[in-house]
């Protein structure tokens, strides 16, 4: 009788462990196939972020574009510099995706997935109606983009990206035949956590294999901004403060 006892005490002790979990989770239920929100990412370095803290060895031709890249950012930066952003060319993706102090926002519909950024005000579509990629894609700022559910992880395969974008701030170049392959998991109710695989033969000697990229739930609700990068105001962005940083006097002055 008295092991009986024991036994419906430690069973109703077990129930009560079990509801008080049960009872802090309650509300944090999510789905994994749901990747819609507004977000904000997280990485390593903020803005100055990479794929890695380390690039692959680059080929001569990556090396040369390297080195003609002056950045205006980052650790090579300089008031004065020829990054793309400076005359409004896109960012392109992924370096987009790394500024992380502009929200993301993931929409999904039938047929595809769209990411909405708040920095320079641009889309991102990935098909998921089951089409392949196409074989030779004409050259795109954000690239051809297909995705697809493995699990709980969503898969997305890109190609076909215009090669006058950066990779980065610093300056890594990529050339119209890299591909990229990335991996969307959301760990949880206010986490999606990111990896991608770049390959470019004709830029780096290896694949490319970033860090994790987070992205958080925002819980605030922020508004998307209007943020358009406007040639006639980068003008005089460039006229009134990069300049005169650089030591560049006036004309006539």
């Amino acid at each position: 009788m008295l092991k009986r006892s024991f036994q419906l005490l430690w069973v109703a002790a077990a129930f009560c462990m079990l509801a008080g979990a049960q009872s802090k989770t309650s509300g944090q239920e999510f789905d994994p196939h749901d990747l819609s929100g507004e977000w904000w990412a997280h990485t390593v370095r903020g803005s100055n972020f990479s794929l890695s803290s380390k690039a692959p060895a680059m080929t001569a031709w990556a090396q040369g574009k390297y080195d003609a890249a002056k950045p205006g950012l980052g650790p090579r930066g300089k008031p004065l510099g020829n990054d793309p952003i400076m005359i409004c060319d896109p960012m392109g993706y992924p370096r987009i995706l790394f500024w992380t102090n502009y929200p993301i926002e993931i929409v999904q519909i039938p047929g595809r997935t769209m990411m909405f950024f708040s920095w320079f005000y641009t889309y991102r579509t990935v098909w998921t109606d089951g089409r392949k990629l196409p074989d030779d894609p004409d050259p795109r700022w954000y690239g051809s983009s297909v995705g697809k559910w493995d699990g709980d992880t969503f898969m997305i395969d890109s190609k076909g990206f215009d090669e006058r974008a950066w990779l980065d701030a610093d300056g890594h170049p990529h050339s119209e035949d890299m591909t990229l392959s990335e991996r969307f998991l959301r760990v949880n109710r206010d986490t999606i956590e990111i990896t991608m695989t770049l390959t470019d033969p004709k830029a780096y000697t290896r694949a490319w294999t970033s860090e994790k990229i987070t992205l958080t739930r925002d819980t605030e609700h922020t508004e998307m901004r209007e943020d358009i990068c406007v040639p006639s105001h980068e003008a005089q962005y460039k006229e009134v403060v990069r300049d005169p940083a650089g030591g560049v006097k006036p004309a006539g002055k």
